[in-house]
């Protein structure tokens, strides 16, 4: 007892040094600043290994590097379509695009995300159907088979894709298969195996050094991409999993939207699963033509924005910001998750006062509880404004999806949380063409007969532990 004074100074002096960090070194926002000075306040000893793990900043070193050739070529690339747009001399397909060549401009020079239109697109709103679409365009696979995803199971869904890839890598075709592991923490080395056996490639993103102790947790690979010979692209919310196609007795169905991509986009796609494959991987891909095969399929304009930690800009977010601050009339939001920063409240806000439909679709069932509190004391602020407010009842939401006006939308897999914008790498297909929006619309349209609305009197007459409950997420939701 008589070293315990002793230990509770250490302790004190651990807690206010690292505070001093926090404030001075990481160069945090203030709400994150002020949620991981709260953790160290009320658990100390427990709050400083908290931050160890979840709290460091990631470095913002270049973690994503490419051979020049292909560097070069990109850049070139860009260059010319950033002067096209200030001398207002871009050639579009259609005049619909006009109107947000600001949003492509702030893309392309923030993001090197080249604008194609020639795409055509294909939207897959159930997993049965989309796997059975992907299952059957890896059977056709001549060339190569290049998969990102963040979960991958060794279940029914998970096995049937393993026979594929085993499959296609005994006929020669090069498979590599990229997973992070957080997300497929489960999956079994036999699963890995048995594709590496074939002569396929699997590659884990950010593994720990030491087993079971990764201090790279907090930060995640979301993406969730499939590239086909170079001519065909997946890009959306669907994982690797039989929940994904409504096996799950916890959720049900499962409502999410992913994207099959036949054109130019591709290309982008398969750059951005190069740049993640040669991060994770020793055995690096170099630029080579037959990885960029895509043809022109179609009159779809799309750019692929890639956001993440490594990054001083959070352009899904700044993406989605523009497009809610564009809309004249309406603005649909499908999203699990719902804890948007100051700037992105304030950007739907603005948009609701200044008379536009601002509606929000979540889900009923939580995957995250925590997080699912957070999303109802964001939920409030808004509902308070006036936006129309649907609580998904068929089974469970993952759908990353924003439409404006009926002439843009963005579907990928960045959620509307402070996590998607800050700490996980995603990447989202921007959509630029009033048919597909029409399209996205129209389903969302049809979800609204599967929910109910939350009116602001409803929300208002919740109990008081769900207001408890909704307080402390909130205070934390920086940091979640």
């Amino acid at each position: 007892m008589i070293f315990l004074p002793y230990v509770l100074s250490v302790i004190l002096i651990l807690n206010v040094l690292l505070a001093l960090a926090i404030i001075f070194l990481e160069r945090r926002d203030a709400s994150s600043t002020w949620a991981w000075l709260m953790v160290l306040l009320f658990i100390p000893i427990a709050g400083f290994f908290l931050y160890l793990i979840f709290g460091r900043k990631l470095s913002k070193k270049e973690i994503f590097t490419w051979d020049k050739k292909s560097r070069l070529g990109l850049l070139t690339a860009v260059q010319d379509q950033l002067r096209s747009i200030k001398d207002h001399t871009l050639k579009v397909y259609h005049e619909d695009i006009v109107p947000y060549e600001d949003l492509i401009y702030m893309q392309l020079k923030n993001n090197d995300a080249l604008l194609t239109q020639d795409n055509e697109v294909e939207i897959f709103t159930d997993g049965q159907k989309k796997f059975h679409a992907l299952l059957e365009d890896l059977e056709q696979a001549q060339e190569h088979i290049h998969l990102l995803y963040y979960i991958v199971r060794d279940d029914q869904l998970g096995q049937r894709l393993a026979d594929v890839l085993v499959r296609k890598a005994e006929q020669g075709v090069e498979v590599k298969l990229l997973y992070d592991d957080m997300g497929s923490r489960k999956l079994r080395r036999k699963y890995i195996r048995r594709i590496e056996e074939a002569g396929g490639m699997v590659e884990t993103f950010f593994p720990p050094l030491i087993p079971k102790l990764n201090m790279k947790i907090n930060y995640r690979n979301h993406r969730k991409l499939a590239i086909i010979d170079g001519k065909i692209g997946y890009i959306g919310g669907f994982n690797i999993g039989d929940e994904y196609l409504g096996y799950s007795k916890r959720f049900g169905y499962w409502r999410d939207t992913h994207v099959r991509i036949k054109g130019g986009a591709v290309n982008n796609m398969q750059t951005r699963f190069i740049l993640d494959w040669n991060h994770a991987s020793r055995d690096d891909i170099f630029y080579d033509e037959r990885y960029f095969q895509a043809e022109a399929e179609g009159d779809v304009g799309v750019q692929i924005i890639s956001s993440g930690p490594d990054s001083d800009w959070e352009q899904i977010k700044n993406g989605y910001i523009k497009m809610i601050m564009s809309a004249k009339e309406y603005v649909y939001i499908q999203t699990p998750y719902f804890i948007p920063d100051d700037s992105l409240l304030d950007a739907m806000r603005i948009a609701v006062l200044s008379g536009v439909d601002v509606r929000i679709m979540i889900p009923n069932k939580p995957d995250h509880p925590f997080v699912y509190w957070a999303t109802y004391s964001n939920i409030g602020e808004l509902l308070k404004a006036g936006a129309t407010v649907y609580i998904y009842q068929k089974g469970f939401l993952h759908a990353k999806t924003l439409i404006v006006d009926g002439n843009i939308a963005s579907v990928g897999t960045a959620n509307i949380d402070v996590r998607s914008f800050r700490l996980n790498f995603e990447v989202n297909a921007f959509l630029y063409h009033p048919k597909i929006a029409h399209v996205l619309a129209d389903r969302f349209h049809e979800d609204i007969t599967d929910s109910t609305k939350l009116t602001f009197k409803l929300y208002k007459n919740r109990s008081t532990w769900i207001k408890f409950k909704e307080a402390i997420a909130r205070l934390l939701s920086p940091i979640l």
